[in-house]
């Protein structure tokens, strides 16, 4: 760096004309040594950090710009001058006679720098010409000395134009280069909504528009559905007011953020889009997870004390059963029993709503899954109405069995119930833009009444009278929240149609066998994970504590897959094995609730297989924790 500021020196002095270069603070950061020269001046003035004050107060008081009456004006008026920052050229002759020209020019980074050029022999030379020259009339003279000062001063404009224009070319392409760069599409339309710049990322927000919109109407470039979402928002853009909102784009399915900022200095407006699917997916399962957690708590309390009372019911009416009463009172105490284990059957329901049930998807061949919900599905329909099952979607996906099979199968059984004796139900599973695989369940019953498509997916509705309780579709409804999925109802010309949704994620290939060690302190649990583990073709070693599994993993090097429980043996919880064992993989596992310290310290390092779980949770846990590794 200093041979370079040598170098750039050494350059500067071979100028014949004299420079400096002032930044922003009108403090000198470089001076050749002409200017030194010309001006005579003190090494003070002359090194980086002096100010320009200084110097033209210097200057003054030496006499340089003839009798001044007040040197602190005359320096302030100078400095304001300056810090005008704008280009400018002038002449003027010096105390010594000498006549000089100044061509000062601002600076894309601040500050300005100046050209101090001796023009004392083309002045003398003009005036030669004038006394000298008895063939050329005086107006000719005077346009000839005219036209050298313009042109000099045309030439330093023409100078600070180039620079500006190199800056300003060198600003654009970085905005160009950073705006390609974001994950978003960023964009201005003109007050006659059309595009006037993009940065063509539309494509990747929102698939199937085009990428090359300059031009373009708005309406033109979006569609009649997305553009009717929009318009709201950029009438209120147009009138000066900023507006941030999500619409789902019908076309490809994706949840889109936009922000629309109105543009003050030409009436358009500046668009800022983002695709926020997988965001709003996991908004909408935390969300929900809270209100089942608040849900919880609201209804434990009551649920014990009904479940008392129950129980205290249920023996009283079992006690009067066995008396000698009349057929009316027996008749009595049955339906009052029936009441009580209907309210039981009711508390376990609910019990499963609010529960802390948690979606945990795992490796599902969609093909065999429904296949076995047909079975289980069939065996309840009556002879009169058949199921027909259809899978258009290809390849392992990551779903939670449990709940899906549930959702499924409440779905078929009310369909069942509405078609009565006889009727159809089609179950179809398809895929949608690459995002949702939507599961559509469609019957010939009688449909949904207005009041049950407002009100269905809400707990204890029901249209079944006494039949129903009312939870079905809410746990349905539960299930997708969980999922951050969604659950749309309607009709078709010939009966209801429910349509549930969840996100559509690929399941990863099986984890390679390898060399795994269990660190497990429960025997009997540690022996049937070890059988899940040599069934996808792992070999097992085992330890119970922290300490024993890391003087095994010291030891083995070729261990590729450490599967640990968070409370082992000891006082050193597993969490502690990846601190301990650092660049070795770990996979933690636990029953504790997700509210445990040790739980959230465990999450920190990475996904936690919670339990219980099957050898298809396993395998897949241990597949996405690779991928994610």
């Amino acid at each position: 760096m200093r041979q370079t500021d040598a170098l750039t020196q050494a350059g500067l002095n071979l100028i014949q004309q004299a420079l400096t270069i002032y930044d922003s603070d009108l403090r000198l950061a470089v001076c050749n040594r002409r200017f030194v020269e010309m001006f005579d001046l003190p090494e003070a003035l002359t090194r980086p950090g002096a100010g320009f004050d200084e110097t033209i107060r210097h200057l003054a008081l030496r006499g340089e710009y003839g009798e001044i009456d007040d040197i602190d004006s005359f320096v302030a008026e100078r400095v304001q001058v300056a810090l005008a920052f704008e280009p400018h050229y002038m002449e003027r002759t010096r105390a010594n006679g000498r006549t000089i020209s100044v061509e000062g020019a601002p600076l894309a980074e601040g500050g300005w720098v100046t050209v101090y050029t001796d023009i004392t022999d083309v002045k003398a030379q003009e005036q030669l010409l004038r006394t000298r020259s008895e063939l050329l009339s005086e107006e000719v003279l005077a346009r000839s000395e005219e036209l050298a000062a313009t042109n000099r001063q045309l030439a330093a404009t023409i100078s600070a134009l180039e620079e500006t224009r190199r800056a300003l070319t060198a600003m654009e392409a970085r905005t160009r280069l950073t705006t390609e760069m974001m994950p978003a599409h960023i964009a201005h339309v003109g007050p006659d909504g059309r595009y006037t710049f993009s940065n063509r990322k539309l494509p990747s927000v929102m698939p199937g528009r085009p990428a090359e919109i300059i031009g373009l109407h708005i309406s033109q470039t979006l569609g009649p559905d997305a553009y009717a979402k929009v318009l709201p928002h950029l009438t209120m853009a147009f009138d000066g007011v900023q507006s941030t909102f999500e619409f789902t784009d019908a076309d490809s399915s994706r949840r889109i953020r936009a922000v629309f900022t109105p543009d003050p200095s030409g009436g358009g407006v500046y668009i800022l889009s983002l695709d926020v699917t997988e965001e709003t997916q996991a908004r909408v399962a935390l969300q929900q997870t809270r209100r089942r957690e608040i849900a919880a708590q609201l209804t434990s309390g009551l649920a014990h004390d009904f479940a008392n009372l129950l129980t205290i019911i249920l023996g009283m009416q079992s006690k009067l059963g066995r008396l000698p009463l009349g057929d009316e009172a027996q008749a009595m105490v049955k339906a009052t029993l029936q009441a009580a284990q209907r309210g039981g059957t009711l508390l376990n329901r609910i019990a499963d709503m609010t529960g802390a049930r948690n979606y945990r998807p795992e490796p599902l061949d969609l093909d065999m899954f429904l296949a076995d919900v047909s079975t289980l599905a069939s065996s309840a329909l009556t002879g009169g109405v058949t199921l027909q099952v259809d899978n258009r979607v290809p390849g392992p996906l990551m779903l939670d069995p449990g709940m899906l099979q549930d959702g499924l199968l409440n779905l078929i059984l009310n369909a069942r119930d509405a078609c009565g004796v006889q009727g159809r139900i089609v179950l179809r599973a398809d895929e949608v833009k690459d995002t949702w695989v939507q599961f559509t369940v469609e019957d010939t019953g009688v449909g949904f009444s207005e009041e049950a498509l407002d009100k269905a997916l809400n707990p204890f509705f029901t249209t079944k009278g006494a039949e129903g309780s009312g939870l079905g579709l809410a746990m349905v409804y539960d299930m997708a929240k969980l999922a951050g999925g969604t659950v749309r109802l309607g009709n078709t010309g010939s009966g209801a149609r429910v349509i549930l949704r969840l996100p559509l994620r690929r399941a990863g290939s099986p984890a390679e066998p390898s060399l795994v060690l269990l660190v497990e302190d429960d025997a009997d649990l540690r022996a049937t994970i070890r059988d899940m583990l040599t069934e996808l073709g792992h070999r097992v070693i085992e330890a119970t504590s922290v300490e024993e599994a890391v003087l095994l993993a010291e030891g083995l090097p070729e261990i590729g897959l450490i599967l640990s429980d968070i409370v082992l043996e000891g006082d050193t919880p597993g969490v502690a094995l990846a601190e301990r064992l650092p660049g070795r993989r770990v996979c933690l596992m636990t029953s504790l609730p997700a509210q445990h310290p040790l739980y959230r310290q465990a999450a920190e390092q990475g996904p936690v297989l919670p339990k219980p779980f099957s050898a298809a949770q396993l395998a897949g846990h241990l597949a996405a924790t690779r991928h994610a590794a």
